[in-house]
């Protein structure tokens, strides 16, 4: 499974970014390699539909899931659309929600 983590920085070390559409990061996380990819959002400073457009970034990455703080309305939507599982209300660090879900804390 792909699962995608929106992070304020780069490494796992960083915290996760409670917003989707403009977080900062995006860290692709495979469960089974159990290798992760970080992706710029290249939607954080646009000023309407970044969360639309964060979706579109993570649609091309073939995601499973997402874990964030929080989802805008429209990012929902799409998300939902698209059969992508969502976990909000997740805090931490990015290494800390990989534990969880190694331990099958956070599941889907």
């Amino acid at each position: 499974m792909k699962i995608c983590i929106t992070s304020m920085g780069e490494t796992i070390d960083s915290q996760l970014d409670p917003r989707f559409g403009r977080c900062n990061y995006f860290i692709i996380y495979d469960t089974e390699s159990t290798i992760y990819k970080v992706l710029k959002n290249v939607a954080s400073n646009i000023s309407h539909g970044a969360g639309i457009e964060s979706v579109q970034t993570i649609l091309k990455e073939n995601v499973d899931a997402v874990i964030t703080g929080n989802l805008g309305p429209n990012a929902l939507r799409a998300l939902n659309t698209s059969n992508i599982k969502i976990m909000t209300n997740i805090s931490g660090t990015i290494k800390e929600v990989i534990e969880k879900i190694k331990n099958k804390e956070i599941s889907f």
